[in-house]
């Protein structure tokens, strides 16, 4: 029973990191494919605290894109590089306007910075240089849709009001009901010609290749950027994507809690299990003692013991958590997350690292655990151990 209780709570350990391992990837997917963000984006500082407040002040000049896109080539090729311009206004059906966010990009490196995600619904047309995808709550709202046209009103960089004639070529889903209702997706030429910024930009993204550790990327990046264009910062999509940070950091405080409720569950069975042993074996021991076995060799017995009981468990436990994950992803479960707009499946992925540091964890406690009962039966005097009942 000892050995199915550490088997059962090596599982649920096992089992939550893998589905936060999955939850993990499928946001990193979003966060750099679906949002855009890519592995790396070169601005100037403070610009994603302040750019709309001084839109003027964080642009980048048009030699100043060139040589960037120059820099990154030569460090990383075959690394992406989309020029971005961000931007807001109202946008009108001829009847009703709703206001509007949109990211601003060549329709080609839109296409390369989506990744594995290329072919999904949202994508610009190189051929239709008035062409916008807009999110579908937002086209809903305006009752737009594939191939009608609208117009948008937009502030320039300097204040003033300019507008143009748009078409919708395609709609898609954001995957969070906050932005599904406001954001479009417009050609940086088009961008560029409403904010009068003819050949500037707000700031650089980069898809590096892949199996490119990007944190090195970064700080290499940064370094060569600082000997030839000063006054930039290199962001790194982590750093970008509030959504994942929060997640990720409350799935880490869940892991947690539930890896210090299996521990202090495997500490009280393991406890249990050892101190009954101890009092089973209470005259074996007292014998063992006066054939001139020391205490420690008591003590180390009963860890011994210990240890393999959490071994046998944690195998157990292995064999239960690749059960459970085939049978449950078999099942093809979807459900619909906190604040998102559609379904996504239920997937239990494997996550080793984590496995195994809980299945150390399990160790390290089952053997303290079985400290305190094997003192205590190595403590008592011979004589007393022998004459036990």
């Amino acid at each position: 029973m000892t050995a199915l209780s550490l088997a059962v709570g090596f599982a649920a350990i096992a089992l939550f990191a893998g589905y936060t391992a999955t939850v993990y990837e499928s946001l990193k997917s979003q966060a750099i494919y679906g949002e855009l963000l890519g592995h790396l984006t070169i601005a100037r500082p403070a610009y994603f605290e302040a750019s709309r407040q001084e839109p003027t002040r964080f642009l980048l000049g048009k030699e100043q894109v060139g040589s960037i896109s120059s820099i990154v080539k030569s460090e990383f090729p075959g690394s992406t590089v989309a020029v971005r311009l961000g931007f807001s206004g109202l946008l009108s059906n001829g009847r009703a306007s709703s206001i509007f966010v949109a990211e601003s990009l060549d329709p080609e490196a839109m296409r390369a910075l989506r990744g594995p995600r290329a072919r999904a619904s949202g994508g610009l047309d190189e051929k239709s240089p008035q062409g916008v995808t807009l999110s579908r709550g937002l086209a809903q709202i305006l009752n737009l849709r594939d191939g009608s046209d609208g117009a948008v009103l937009v502030s320039t960089v300097t204040g003033q009001a300019n507008a143009s004639d748009v078409q919708i070529v395609d709609t898609f889903s954001t995957g969070n009901v906050a932005t599904n209702d406001k954001f479009m997706f417009a050609p940086l030429s088009l961008a560029q010609s409403l904010m009068d910024v003819q050949g500037q930009a707000d700031r650089v993204t980069v898809l590096l290749p892949e199996g490119t550790d990007v944190n090195t990327a970064r700080h290499q990046l940064a370094d060569r950027l600082a000997t030839k264009e000063d006054g930039l910062t290199v962001e790194v999509w982590q750093d970008l994507s509030i959504f994942y940070a929060q997640v990720k950091a409350l799935f880490d405080r869940v892991f947690a809690f539930v890896l210090a409720i299996v521990l202090v569950i495997v500490a009280m069975s393991v406890a249990n299990a050892m101190g009954m042993s101890v009092i089973e074996r209470t005259r074996e021991i007292g014998t063992l003692r006066a054939m001139g076995l020391r205490r420690s060799g008591v003590i180390r017995i009963f860890i011994a013991e210990a240890l393999v009981l959490v071994s046998v468990g944690c195998l157990l436990g292995a064999v239960l958590t690749v059960g459970i994950t085939y049978g449950v992803n078999q099942l093809d479960i979807s459900y619909r997350p906190p604040n998102a707009t559609e379904e996504v499946p239920f997937v239990i992925g494997f996550d080793l690292i984590k496995a195994g540091f809980g299945a150390l964890a399990l160790t390290c406690i089952g053997a303290l655990a079985s400290l305190f009962p094997a003192r205590r039966a190595a403590a008592q005097p011979i004589v007393i151990s022998l004459t036990h009942v």
